[in-house]
This record gives C-alpha cells, structure tokens and sequence, in this order.
C-alpha cells in the first residue's frame, strides 16, 4: 500500500516505444473514494483549458519509479473523455475534515492510501484531534467512511470501525509533506 502522493511526479513511459508522456501531477478518484479512475497530466491550452488524463484501464503498471502505459494514445483530455469532468482529483480532498455521527472532530484528511489494484484502502490524517489508536495510527480504514463528504466537505466515519480495524493496521511511515499534528481535546 502506498500514499497517493507517492505518485506525484513520477515518469509515465509508453509500453510499446518507451516514450516519455509526462509526469503525474494527481490522481482522479471516484465519488465514493474508492478507486483511481485515472492520472491527471496538467492542463494544457490558453484560452480553453483542458485537462490531460490517462484512465486507470489504460495504465500497465504503478511502479515505484515508474508508470508505464500501453502507447502515446492513451492520453485523453477532459472534453474527448467527458465523464473524467466529474471525477475528483485527490488534491481536492487533502483538508476535508473527519467526524463522528456525533460530531466528534477526529482530524483532517491529508492522503489517501492506495493498493496495488489502484483501490483506495484507506485515509491518512494529517492533523489527529484525539488520542488513542487513532492518534498512533493516523489512519482511517475505508470501509469505516459513512459519507465521504462529497456534499458538505466534511468526512463522517463509525469510531468504533476505525478503532477495530486498526488493529491490524500498520503505522503510516512519516512523511515530510504531510505534517502530522496531534491536538488532545478541550
């Protein structure tokens, strides 16, 4: 499992020719946060800006250096590939907040975490305001989401589905871009 931000940046490489397309500068994911439905390569134009994308279907390979693709023709834009207008790029969702039916604050959503089938698994935190495995952990399993904010920007999870998966959950590796604080309750 990898955060999605360890994507960014990283070589896309045709299959066949070896070419160099560009470098991802996002992901694209479903409205459910549940999957990468594609790479966001910028946007291109002057007056009418277009989105270039490559799909996930299209993709061979997220390597650790590398992406690879089947050919150059795999890159689309936003207006030849309409339905990509509605997906969500995952720098959009850095900063949602995370709470309880209750409304308990638990923290703000700084990454998420993606298999190797491109599905998303779960939520690093950036900011935690509880303690307990939470705190420890900075993360939120996926299936634990009840609403993933898509109306009203705040994420609401089921605490006790957070805490009980997060027994086997491994501790996120720190990471640089993604400051952790952790703030107790008042």
């Amino acid at each position: 499992m990898r955060l999605g931000k360890d994507f960014i940046d990283k070589p896309i490489y045709t299959l066949d020719e070896g070419k160099f397309l560009g470098k991802i500068q996002d992901l694209y994911l479903d409205d459910s946060l549940e999957a990468v439905l594609g790479v966001y390569l910028g946007a291109q134009g002057l007056v009418r800006r277009r989105a270039q994308l490559i799909r996930s279907g299209d993709v061979v390979l997220f390597g650790v250096d590398a992406v690879l693709v089947k050919s150059a023709g795999v890159v689309t834009d936003d207006n030849e590939f309409a339905a990509a207008k509605s997906w969500l790029r995952r720098d959009k969702l850095t900063g949602r907040d995370v709470d309880t039916p209750g409304g308990t604050r638990l923290g703000v959503l700084g990454d998420v975490v993606i298999d190797a089938t491109g599905r998303v698994t779960a939520f690093a935190l950036s900011r935690v305001f509880v303690e307990g495995p939470v705190a420890e952990k900075r993360v939120i399993d996926r299936r634990a989401v009840q609403d993933t904010g898509s109306v009203d920007g705040r994420m609401t999870v089921d605490l006790s589905r957070v805490e009980a998966a997060l027994v086997d959950m491994p501790v996120l590796p720190p990471a640089e871009d993604i400051p952790i604080t952790v703030e107790p309750k008042e």
